[in-house]
């Protein structure tokens, strides 16, 4: 597999829209309820697939309309999948599993990895634990930590040698940049994606000061404007 059509296109919030190889994946479709992605068309996106983090209105909003556009299979833990089944998705278009389990997928293999955060369903019910995901895709590894704190579990993804991760920088709700700085050093990878962020007053950021963070620790912090890509 030829590693180097492999990109990322930032949709805002945690919404990430990957490339690998040919194939759409999206994580976490918060769209037409982020002020900050008006200029996103949502209607344009063909995904093969969505994965979702947890069940959290932002991070599920949109993942309805999308599916039903673009006839994607939707992938999520056990519980979140559930929901996911009830909004009208096919069941042969869903992919449930858990943690400690691997899809092997046309475009590679993902992994389900823990996540430090609440979850519940939009109608309030139980949604799972939360979740993030390491995409394996020819000789990139990716790690989408999703909603989180710092947590010791990451250093489990030390050996991995990750290419790329996307880490929550936020705060409030997340992990802020500090302890992303500290979750980069654990997963032994200097190059990150901020995601979760600037989209509501509590998560606002310094652009500068963050990037300034990770510089002085070795990293590299990406901060893409929404819509933008980013080569992987």
């Amino acid at each position: 597999m030829n590693s180097n059509t492999i990109s990322a296109r930032f949709l805002g919030q945690s919404c990430v829209e990957f490339d690998f190889n040919g194939t759409r994946v999206l994580l976490d479709p918060f769209i037409s309820f982020n002020p900050l992605a008006k200029d996103v068309d949502m209607q344009s996106l063909r995904p093969s697939y969505i994965f979702l983090s947890h069940g959290h209105l932002d991070h599920i909003a949109d993942m309805a309309e999308i599916q039903k556009n673009s006839g994607a299979t939707v992938a999520a833990i056990v519980e979140t999948a559930a929901w996911v089944r009830e909004q009208g998705v096919p069941e042969e278009k869903v992919l449930e599993f858990n943690f400690g389990g691997t899809l092997n997928l046309p475009f590679g293999k993902v992994k389900m990895v823990y996540a430090l955060h609440t979850n519940s369903r939009p109608d309030g019910q139980y949604g799972g634990v939360p979740c993030g995901f390491v995409f394996f895709v020819g000789d990139k590894k990716i790690y989408f930590a999703g909603d989180t704190a710092l947590t010791l579990e990451m250093k489990l993804l030390e050996d991995l040698q990750l290419d790329w991760a996307f880490l929550p920088i936020g705060g409030h709700y997340t992990m802020d940049m500090y302890d992303a700085v500290k979750a980069s050093k654990l997963i032994n990878c200097k190059q990150i994606i901020g995601i979760h962020y600037d989209t509501f007053p509590p998560i606002s950021i310094d652009k500068d000061e963050a990037r300034q963070v990770f510089s002085e620790e070795g990293l590299t912090l990406h901060l893409p404007a929404i819509g933008d890509t980013v080569a992987l």
